[in-house]
């Protein structure tokens, strides 16, 4: 089927999905180091989620190694195929279209996914849809609380994004506020290296900060210019600069306790920056997206404040918070009823930005 043919039939099943308001979307999501694919009825109900995790792979590295995560994307992904479309009992004639995650993330890593997303909507004749990463983890949301419509506020967090958007009806955004330097999941990746967790550090941190004093060290929340904005790169440095100071005057440190401390840090510039926002934008929905989301603190603060002031919180299921296939497609559902398709040219794009959807408040 030559290229033309194929743009056409793909807009006439996309223009027949649009008429009916119903579509089961295929989607491939490859951009860091999980392997995934899902299928998802009309962007709001899970027919299967499939994941390969690498962290076993990646733990003796203490973080992603791109070749590495590349290979194992390309030795699993048919099987995670194939998992996938048995878990949701259809075959690939019975979905209606692809979708996959074409950035941000990992050059090699999206290429694997983006070429074989071509390769089975080509091969099929399906309409063929690109998704953002960032509107993935924000569509997590949807999959958890399937009433849920723009418009709402969504804090996106994790560990290559830490943002504010204003979500908004027809796929529109308009960015709130974003960190000035480090994400918030880089830096707890960072802190938990520090004290020397295990890979993933994130979750590592979180669980040993469960069983410590989080006011036994202060750190500094920093003052950006931005009223909605973050910075996560100066309360890094003085919690490096807590411990070596501890070790160089041979001073005892629990790592509980500067664990404890550090997420509290963390944690309580989020929640500050995001109530603020909240009320002077008369927003009365909040929603949480990213790795960080699964953040135990986090989850218990940011509940405490919405019910103190009557907001709506919504908080995808721990399994969603990181990165899985589901998201994309129900990310990808809406572009689809609106004629949104990539084409045979689509690449990767490892730097990809929310730029194209979004305006700058």
């Amino acid at each position: 089927m030559a290229r033309q043919p194929y743009q056409d039939a793909a807009r006439q099943k996309a223009a027949a999905l649009a008429a009916s308001g119903h579509a089961r979307i295929l989607a491939i999501e490859t951009s860091c180091d999980e392997t995934a694919c899902a299928i998802v009825q009309d962007g709001r109900h899970i027919l299967s989620n499939q994941i390969y995790s690498q962290i076993d792979v990646h733990r003796v590295y203490g973080g992603v190694v791109p070749e590495i995560a590349s290979r194992a994307h390309l030795e699993k992904i048919d099987v995670v195929l194939d998992e996938t479309l048995a878990q949701a009992h259809c075959s690939l004639d019975e979905i209606d279209a692809v979708a996959v995650t074409h950035g941000p993330g990992l050059v090699g890593a999206l290429l694997v996914g983006v070429s074989y997303a071509k390769a089975l909507a080509y091969g099929l004749s399906k309409p063929l849809i690109a998704v953002n990463h960032i509107q993935g983890h924000i569509a997590a949301n949807y999959l958890t609380y399937p009433e849920l419509s723009p418009p709402f506020l969504c804090l996106v967090v994790s560990g290559g994004h830490s943002h504010l958007f204003r979500v908004q009806e027809g796929g529109h955004y308009t960015l709130i506020g974003c960190t000035q330097d480090d994400a918030a999941g880089e830096a707890f990746d960072k802190a938990a290296r520090q004290l020397s967790l295990p890979y993933p550090g994130g979750p590592a941190l979180d669980k040993l900060a469960e069983t410590g004093d989080e006011h036994a060290y202060k750190l500094p929340i920093p003052s950006v210019e931005g009223a909605y904005d973050f910075s996560f790169s100066g309360p890094k440095t003085a919690f490096i600069n807590l411990l070596h100071t501890h070790a160089q005057r041979g001073q005892t440190i629990l790592p509980q306790d500067a664990a404890a401390s550090f997420r509290k840090s963390v944690v309580d510039q989020l929640v500050m920056k995001t109530m603020r926002a909240m009320e002077d934008l008369g927003e009365t929905r909040l929603a949480v997206a990213g790795g960080v989301a699964a953040n135990s603190l986090l989850r218990r603060c940011l509940a405490a404040e919405c019910a103190d002031k009557g907001y709506a919180l919504y908080l995808p299921q721990l399994a969603l918070c990181g990165d899985n296939a589901a998201m994309i497609a129900s990310a990808a559902y809406w572009p689809l009823m609106r004629g949104e398709l990539a084409g045979m040219n689509l690449n990767a794009e490892p730097a990809l930005r929310m730029s194209s959807y979004c305006t700058q408040s």
